[in-house]
């Protein structure tokens, strides 16, 4: 079973976790601090941003990973944490140390995650003072949770999952954040992955890299990469069901990638200012490294996402991004460019009756597929991202808090 929430319905939490959010008072009117708590202690790994201008939750978690005694993730939303100094640094750690102790464990088993406007102080006094509120308010459902790590977005992005292994039946949760400053390899989004099932760090890293690799990774809403993004993995093994064997560690791996890619549209979907979600599928490709890096370069050009907000069949857009790829030329002559299941481009030639194949009619769907056939090879990827609006420029130019 897969239950898709985003604020709709009730997304129940694997056997063990709790979790809430409430306002601590950084934000007006809104949620802006959320915790994630296990019964038990949990394996956990995470992946991390690839800004080198890391947030201190960033740099706390990284020394902390992996490990397999964690018992509870902190969220704040409004103040990033990040270019904050030795003092952010200090806050970070309070605010873990705060919730150790109110739920009676070591620092090292809590931890951070932060997001928001960078250079702002972390409001340390407000948050201590709502730790035991928060903490007393946790339910077995993700919603308040999702809700309190928010910014720009406009909905919760919640999603679970009921896995039947050959030891029994395991769930995974999936919480994540992000609507700006997206893009391929880790962008401005929190990732939260909870699973009853027994894992030990080895596995759940390597679980982890590989749904990152094909999920997170492969969208972008703007091209910005920032200084506080990361998923974490938790599992606490409260289900007694292990991976026993490939077959096992197969499925697993197949429904916790299900649940990642559906984050990560919902993601793209919920870009800053987007009316519409466009999905770049390449096929053909002669490795996979092309495959990812031609379908990537669809969804992170301005002048495409620009194009499809238009409703505007320029496809010249296309084939000039991706003849900035390293593609041989016998390779950009023999593919083919197909929108919204239309053929537009093949083997060198353009269609030029688009009005008589009604494209400027399909593009007014808020789901656009953009598909790049190449005959010569084997490989696939896609990638995720959305349209470019004007609201994009005004939700940028005003967002201080």
């Amino acid at each position: 079973m897969m239950i898709l929430g985003c604020g709709i319905f009730r997304t129940k939490l694997p056997i063990g976790f709790t979790a809430g959010g409430i306002n601590c008072g950084v934000r007006q009117y809104r949620p802006d601090l959320g915790v994630i708590i296990s019964e038990e202690p949990a394996v956990a790994t995470a992946v991390f941003t690839q800004n080198h201008y890391k947030a201190a939750p960033i740099l706390y978690c990284e020394k902390i990973l992996p490990s397999e005694k964690i018992k509870a993730i902190i969220t704040n939303s409004g103040e990033a944490n990040a270019a904050t100094g030795a003092e952010g640094v200090k806050a970070n750690l309070a605010m873990a140390s705060c919730l150790a102790e109110t739920l009676g464990c070591a620092p090292e088993q809590i931890l951070t995650a932060s997001t928001g406007v960078i250079g702002k102080p972390l409001s340390i006094d407000k948050i201590k003072e709502a730790i035991p509120q928060l903490v007393a308010k946790t339910t077995d459902i993700a919603e308040n949770f999702a809700t309190a790590i928010l910014t720009t977005d406009l909905v919760p992005k919640t999603v679970y999952k009921d896995v039947q292994l050959s030891g029994g039946q395991v769930c995974i949760t999936g919480i994540c954040k992000g609507s700006g400053m997206i893009h391929p390899n880790m962008a401005t989004m929190l990732g939260y992955l909870l699973s009853d099932v027994q894992l030990h760090s080895d596995q759940a890293q390597s679980l982890l890299k590989q749904a990152c690799d094909d999920s997170f990774n492969m969208i972008s809403v703007d091209g910005e990469t920032s200084t506080n993004d990361c998923v974490f993995i938790m599992a606490n093994g409260m289900s007694g069901v292990s991976l026993n064997n490939a077959e096992d560690e197969a499925i697993f791996y197949e429904a916790l990638l299900e649940v990642a890619i559906i984050l990560a549209k919902s993601i793209a979907r919920d870009g800053e200012g987007a009316s519409k979600l466009i999905e770049a599928k390449v096929s053909g490709a002669e490795n996979l490294t092309q495959a990812k890096a031609v379908a990537k370069s669809i969804i992170t050009s301005p002048l495409i996402k620009t194009a499809i907000y238009g409703e505007s069949p320029n496809w010249g857009r296309i084939i000039a991004r991706i003849g900035n790829e390293n593609l041989s030329l016998s390779m950009l002559n023999s593919c083919e460019i197909v929108i919204q299941g239309i053929t537009i481009f093949s083997r060198g030639t353009a269609v030029h009756d688009l009005e008589a194949l009604n494209l400027k009619e399909a593009l007014k769907k808020d789901y656009i597929l953009i598909e790049i056939l190449f005959p010569q090879g084997k490989h696939t990827a896609t990638a995720w991202g959305c349209d470019l609006t004007e609201k994009y420029v005004k939700i940028n130019a005003e967002y201080l808090s």
